[in-house]
């Protein structure tokens, strides 16, 4: 009956188009204007019957008597554990980054030993500057010591010659006082002089340029004369100790916790690393309204600091929750209701069930209320049926 209304409403349609067609009289626009409320005739026409189908398929007792269901899918709900993370980007990076500096300032480069991309023990020589000046005055810091020396050598002679006649009653009291006076002056510049050889011999030392720590030489740019004064020309990252860093915005400050699992994947090296916060920042940066959290990385020789990194943050989690495909889940006036299976006498009927939801994590949303375990949720075919209506799992 339902069918025979929408071809009789379609034919008279078409017979008043044509007849709108033959006519010859009334301009172009009235014409357009007769065709568009035609068309929206057209539509509201068939919304009233999608509106009555779907009453009469309530309302018709036929369907029980010829004993015709529904066909849909069915889950049975059970309890399981829910999690739900933050997504973010990150970066990998290092904990400990060196700039290697010059100790005393500096200097021209004479010899360069290591490259970009080196590994680097601690205690390595890397440069050598220019020490041609240097070298010079650590040897006449040593003939000038040297100097010194054989005058004190000599001054102590006389001191010892002089103190034996004084001894014997030879020679006058100031003769001696000036020759022990003489001894403790040279004795001075003496140990001034061996202290100028230690600092000149110290400067030298410092014309060889040496790591204090390990790691890799993550850049290297310094060439041979040029002049190597630091300002970041050598760096060292210690590839042994990396972390994560990601910048949470600041409504999650309240659900991120210090030592929170941390899901960590590197999608250019397909590597995924459990691991935990270390470091929670406690200041809001005012550029991005985000806080500052690290994760530290267990050793692996393929990660490198700068990756990009996809950062899972668990910021909650439920041991029992009851968790659907959002997929499922409809919305009325009155909230959120699925479907499910219920058994009625011989008869499997579909149930309407309001439902109070929580947490959305992926392709599951947790329910917090309106369903129990051992419900039958209804999973495929749950757009086209109506509260009560007769289904079944199998196919006939």
């Amino acid at each position: 009956m339902i069918r025979s209304l929408k071809n009789i409403t379609a034919v008279s349609l078409l017979i008043v188009l044509a007849a709108c067609g033959n006519k010859q009289k009334g301009s172009l626009a009235e014409k357009k204007a007769e065709l568009e409320q035609l068309k929206k005739e057209q539509i509201a026409t068939a919304d009233k019957i999608t509106a009555l189908e779907a009453d009469i398929a309530k309302l018709d007792t036929s369907a029980s008597k010829d004993d015709v269901a529904k066909l849909v899918g069915t889950s049975a709900i059970t309890t399981q554990k829910f999690i739900h993370y933050i997504d973010l980007q990150g970066r990998v990076d290092a904990d400990n980054i060196s700039y290697i500096t010059p100790r005393l300032g500096g200097g021209q480069v004479k010899a360069i030993f290591v490259k970009k991309g080196d590994f680097v023990k601690k205690g390595q020589l890397l440069l050598q500057l220019d020490d041609a000046v240097i070298k010079q005055a650590v040897t006449a810091a040593k003939k000038s010591a040297e100097t010194l020396k054989t005058q004190l050598s000599f001054a102590k002679d006389l001191y010892s010659r002089q103190s034996n006649l004084w001894k014997q009653g030879i020679g006058t009291e100031v003769q001696l006082l000036s020759a022990k006076n003489n001894v403790e002056s040279l004795e001075k510049q003496v140990e001034a002089s061996e202290a100028n050889v230690r600092s000149a011999e110290e400067q030298l030392h410092a014309t060889n340029v040496y790591s204090d720590v390990e790691g890799i030489a993550d850049e290297v740019n310094v060439k041979v004369g040029e002049l190597f004064a630091g300002m970041g020309q050598i760096k060292i990252v210690n590839t042994r100790s990396l972390k994560v860093v990601t910048d949470v915005p600041e409504n999650y400050g309240g659900n991120v916790k210090m030592s929170a699992p941390v899901i960590v994947v590197l999608p250019d090296i397909n590597k995924t690393y459990n691991t935990a916060i270390s470091v929670l920042g406690k200041t809001i940066n005012v550029n991005n309204r985000s806080f500052s959290v690290e994760a530290k990385l267990p050793y692996d020789g393929i990660v490198r600091p700068n990756q990009m990194a996809q950062i899972k943050i668990q910021d909650y989690l439920s041991d029992n929750a009851i968790a659907i495909p959002v997929n499922t889940m409809q919305t009325d006036d009155k909230g959120k209701y699925v479907f499910i299976a219920v058994k009625e006498g011989n008869k499997l009927v579909a149930r309407k069930k309001q439902i109070i939801v929580g947490e959305l994590y992926g392709q599951l949303i947790e329910v917090k209320s309106g369903l129990a375990a051992g419900d039958m949720l209804i999973t495929e075919g749950y757009q086209n049926i109506y509260d009560g209506q007769r289904i079944t799992t199998d196919i006939k």
